[in-house]
């Protein structure tokens, strides 16, 4: 490479730093306001994240069938194409609304701030955002949340928090989901949980099955205590 396009080359990567860097300022002062807004309804904000097909419709439907009798609950749900996972979770009697990003690979806060006036968060215990299927992307975008909960499927291989660390890192929970496979599959619980503490050594770790609805007791019962904290 000449000395010329190598110059090219770095000034021009500098250039792309310095727009990300803007564009995640930009991001978080957005994310403040959301935040505030939160705080002043007193409503939980959770954002689930994880890879495409890990579970985090079939958890929200599950979730709510069990706790929309004890907390008001609403969903905000973003994929690139369809609403189909918002109708799934409407079908469980709460509200739901679909982001549909158009081939952005994640939500960002500007997303979020302006689907907020749909939503009357002075009668929200509870709103999820069921972010864009992807463990890159999300991690690096604040949404105004009070905990990101991240799924990490049995069906994924338990070597992701390594492979994936910011996301790990910026997680409050590791939700292992579809453990109902785990005698089908080579997956290590205790393997992938020392990675992801490696990481991050305050995380905290449930085991859990949507379909079989095992491990949901102690997540709704995290999610409920979350609440009041909130709420006190």
């Amino acid at each position: 490479m000449s000395v010329e396009k190598s110059t090219q080359t770095a000034r021009g990567t500098a250039q792309c730093e310095n727009t990300n860097i803007n564009l995640l300022k930009a991001n978080d002062f957005v994310a403040n306001i959301i935040r505030d807004k939160m705080t002043e309804t007193n409503t939980l904000l959770i954002n689930i994240t994880s890879s495409a097909g890990s579970g985090k419709t079939t958890l929200m439907q599950k979730t709510a069938t069990r706790l929309k009798n004890k907390l008001r609950m609403a969903v905000m749900v973003g994929d690139l194409e369809t609403e189909r996972d918002a109708d799934r979770i409407r079908e469980s009697g709460i509200q739901a609304l679909q982001i549909v990003t158009g081939g952005i690979c994640h939500l960002e806060a500007q997303m979020v701030h302006q689907v907020l006036p749909e939503y009357k968060l002075d009668e929200i215990d509870l709103l999820f955002i069921e972010n864009v299927g992807n463990l890159v992307c999300p991690a690096s975008f604040d949404l105004g949340e009070d905990y990101r909960v991240t799924l990490m499927a049995t069906t994924e291989g338990d070597d992701k928090p390594k492979k994936y660390p910011r996301m790990f890192l910026t997680s409050d929970v590791m939700l292992i989901s579809k453990a109902d496979l785990l005698p089908y599959l080579p997956f290590s619980v205790d393997a992938v949980t020392k990675d992801a503490r490696d990481i991050n050594h305050e995380l905290e770790v449930m085991v859990v099955s949507a379909l079989k609805e095992e491990g949901l007791d102690a997540w709704c019962d995290w999610l409920v205590d979350k609440v009041q904290q909130k709420q006190a």
